[in-house]
């Protein structure tokens, strides 16, 4: 069986959208910092949250070559 470059080419993407991910959330730091601490904990319950959903069609591609099930 040949490697397939889906697995390291994901591997760099799902780094890159995480670090993209981060420095978008980050950036709002100081807006998210002057609102109440219960709206923060929200906001950042769900930024914590949301990072996920795209990882699931990117690993599903990273092994089958599909996006989709």
């Amino acid at each position: 069986m040949t490697p397939s470059w889906r697995k390291p080419a994901g591997a760099l993407g799902i780094l890159a959208y995480l670090t993209a991910w981060i420095v978008v959330i980050a950036s709002f730091s100081r807006v998210v910092g002057s609102l109440p601490a219960l709206v923060q904990a929200l906001i950042y319950l769900i930024a914590g949250i949301i990072w996920i959903l795209p990882l699931g069609p990117a690993l599903r591609w990273m092994e089958t070559g599909r996006w989709r099930g």
